[in-house]
């Protein structure tokens, strides 16, 4: 009954726009992330990495601006405890990308290794599908079970991730870099890492919200 009454009360679709468009960020920003890493000059990487920050200020606003509807909001498309933590868990995704730039250029990192490449590829891997599960959620029946299977094919990129980061410490340690170079290549490997767990805990929500909506 109560999905009856949900289907025939008008509900606030902006929000939708709102996780499309910061998921779209999650991918902007691993792409300026990948060329500062490949850039071949210190010209390149500074303008990437303002890509990034730039980007990051951009999400920024969209969470502000869902947590503004949030409030407004009479009625929404799901749960407000949903829509709130789906809005965390994207910026999150964000503001971890912009720490592995942030990171790099405290640890004067400029020469990163195919491995890191990698992983940010798997971020933008995972988050292309994340723009691609999102907006089916505006007709969650129909659409449930291509997001499930969206939702399981990121699990699996942050699985591979974590194999990945055990592969990539492991050398690294076998590498024996002086102390300030090992941390900060450390730091930058798991931050990578963090940026596919924060994209899986975005699918994991919106599977959560498949289970209450189907």
């Amino acid at each position: 009954m109560m999905r009856f009454i949900r289907y025939l009360m008008p509900k606030e679709e902006r929000f939708i726009d709102y996780f499309s468009a910061h998921a779209g960020c999650i991918v902007t920003a691993s792409v300026a992330l990948r060329a500062m890493m490949r850039a071949e000059t210190a010209e390149e990487r500074e303008k990437h990495f303002k890509d990034v920050c730039r980007i990051e200020g951009e999400a920024d606003m969209i969470a502000r601006e869902t947590m503004k509807a949030l409030h407004r909001a009479f009625i929404t498309p799901f749960d407000r405890s949903d829509i709130h933590a789906l809005s965390t868990a994207l910026d999150d995704a964000v503001d971890l990308i912009e720490e592995v730039a942030q990171h790099s250029v405290l640890y004067r990192v400029v020469n990163f290794s195919p491995v890191m490449l990698e992983l940010g590829t798997m971020i933008e891997d995972g988050a292309r599908l994340l723009t691609e599960a999102i907006p089916m959620l505006s007709n969650i029946s129909r659409n449930a079970e291509r997001i499930n299977a969206l939702c399981e094919r990121i699990g699996k990129i942050e699985s591979e991730a974590d194999r990945v980061l055990r592969r990539a410490m492991s050398d690294l340690i076998a590498q024996d870099p002086p102390p300030i170079e090992f941390l900060g290549r450390k730091e930058v490997y798991e931050l990578l890492e963090t940026v596919t767990d924060r994209c899986d805990d975005v699918s994991d929500l919106i599977e959560g919200i498949l289970l209450d909506h189907v």
